[in-house]
């Protein structure tokens, strides 16, 4: 069998390929097939890996994986740093489509992390991914002993407290594909986000810890994944239709609860929450199909350009395949094919072949209606996992870097500290040059001294720069732009930083100012895309 075909079987599962595994459709854009499974070994490789460590991994020709990175990276997926592949906050748009369809993020997430905070302990959110559980919201509490699990991460059913009250609505389809994957699997090796079994569990014991999960109304997860974790979980069940929605878990350690004293003093508020939860449900409009008519300006201009441009490096039926999953969206959860092509922009033999794929994949299944799709819960296993935890100043350092290399002078990231009298350095990235502003992460300067500075302490409305002209040293000017957030608050400032012979005042605001603003920008489009669904931490 051929490389490439094994790996189009591989990706249609998220743990081991089997022999009942389903061929691929005649239909099936196998172009879009491979970049996924890139995708996804990327995302195992928390984000990272080397050309040639896909090439082993996926079983691809090293031309087809450098075509599929080229893709990547000019769609800004992906960034490529010498050897190594790298995923980027652009990719977490996929994902945010499917959480913004589902919603169920946007109504409950404060209600979790108001529970967290009441009960000092880590609440997560997830939803069922068939024989599994993939988490779509996390309030942790950082502790030297903290849950690691991060939002995508999937889980087998059988390890953990969701899984028996999402088992309690499977079909005999699901329980025959849980047996068949957990005799193919028996260490869940296909898990990566747990540790392998330490010992091989009887299929008797998540019978019966779905038995009881049924009979109580909600399940115990009792050191399952690890020693020394606990969860107590309960079903938010949708009021319309009785079913279960997502599942609500307060998770901690022994040394702080045993799972006897997590379901006796813990349950009773975890379930008022619950009902607070399946309230904010009822109150939820119904949301069917919704007409589309935003099409994406220039789609096919765009990647005629690309193709123009990157010759056969650039994999056409890739990227516009990958633009049908952003055609959902919030008030957009279930879209007919007439749909996807219009809110794409593609044409509709173009759009059905993507959806054939991605239905294959898993990554896309049927909606409530007939002749409509959804997304499914694995659209979160492109990427997101690895990149839900990211930090402003690991978005920003390779823009940093990009920066530095065109004006070939030294650029910064900063934030306030929380006095809001100093500013303190966050991300960096130096000029080669023998004479440079001498500055290191974590380095605190008084704030009103400084142009980035000036920035955070909103000085700049008008201008929207800060320019401080051998104010705070002799012989060193600095300009400075702010960083903005989703709602437009300045949460960090970036500047480039030069001696003053080496440029005039003039100089800088017609040849620096400029490339300071678009990498600002930039900085915010990705800060716009990983904050929307994730907390992104600023220090």
């Amino acid at each position: 069998m051929p490389a490439e075909t094994t790996v189009t079987s591989w990706t249609s599962w998220d743990a081991v390929p089997s022999a009942d595994s389903p061929a691929v459709p005649a239909e099936a854009v196998a172009p879009l097939i491979r970049g996924v499974g890139v995708l996804r070994r990327l995302t195992e490789a928390d984000g990272t890996m080397s050309a040639s460590g896909l090439e082993r991994a996926t079983g691809l020709a090293r031309s087809t994986v450098d075509r599929i990175a080229s893709t990547l990276a000019r769609m800004g997926y992906v960034r490529l740093d010498g050897r190594d592949v790298i995923l980027t906050p652009r990719l977490m748009e996929l994902g945010n489509a499917y959480l913004a369809a589902l919603r169920l993020p946007a109504l409950l997430d404060a209600r979790a992390d108001a529970l967290a905070d009441e009960l000092d302990e880590s609440v997560s959110l997830a939803v069922g991914d068939r024989d599994g559980i993939r988490f779509i919201h996390q309030a942790t509490h950082r502790r030297a002993m903290s849950l690691s699990f991060r939002i995508g991460d999937l889980l087998p059913a059988e390890r953990t407290a969701p899984g028996p009250l999402f088992a309690t609505e499977w079909t005999e389809a699901d329980w025959q594909g849980w047996r068949a994957r957990r005799a193919a699997d028996p260490e869940d090796r296909g898990f990566p986000a747990v540790p392998a079994r330490e010992r091989a569990g009887a299929d008797e014991e998540f019978v019966r810890a779905v038995a009881l999960a049924r009979e109580n109304g909600w399940a115990l997860d009792d050191q399952l994944i690890e020693p020394g974790l606990v969860a107590v979980s309960v079903p938010v069940r949708h009021p319309r239709t009785g079913r279960i929605a997502c599942v609500a878990s307060v998770v901690s350690h022994t040394s702080r609860h045993s799972a006897t004293d997590l379901r006796e003093t813990l349950l009773p508020r975890l379930r008022a929450a619950v009902a607070e939860m399946e309230g904010e449900l009822g109150r939820e409009p119904s949301r069917a199909t919704v007409e589309t008519t935003e099409v994406p300006s220039g789609l096919a201009a765009w990647t005629g350009a690309s193709k123009h441009e990157l010759g056969r490096e650039f994999v056409e039926s890739l990227a516009r395949g990958l633009t049908v999953l952003t055609a959902f969206g919030e008030g957009r959860a279930e879209l007919t094919l007439t749909d996807v092509a219009k809110a794409t922009g593609l044409a509709r033999a173009t759009a059905r072949r993507a959806l054939i794929t991605y239905e294959h994949l898993g990554l896309v299944t049927p909606g409530s209606t007939q002749r409509t799709f959804r997304l499914a819960p694995r659209v979160l296993s492109l990427g997101f996992p690895p990149l839900s935890r990211t930090s402003l100043s690991r978005i920003a350092t390779p823009h940093l870097a990009d920066l530095s290399a065109r004006v070939h002078e030294s650029a910064s990231l900063a934030v306030l500290t929380a006095s809001g009298e100093e500013i303190q350095y966050t991300a960096r990235a130096n000029a080669s040059r023998v004479l440079s502003a001498d500055i290191t992460i974590g380095t605190r300067l008084p704030a009103a001294a400084t142009a980035l500075g000036r920035v955070l302490l909103e000085d700049v409305r008008e201008s929207g720069y800060a320019l401080v002209d051998e104010e705070l040293e002799k012989g060193l000017r600095s300009i400075a732009v702010p960083i903005r957030d989703r709602t437009g608050r300045a949460v960090a400032a970036t500047n480039v930083a030069l001696h003053a012979a080496r440029r005039t005042v003039e100089e800088i605001m017609r040849e620096i100012l400029p490339e300071l603003r678009a990498t600002a920008d930039r900085i915010e489009g990705d800060l716009w895309v990983a904050g929307r669904f994730t907390r992104v931490a600023l220090s």
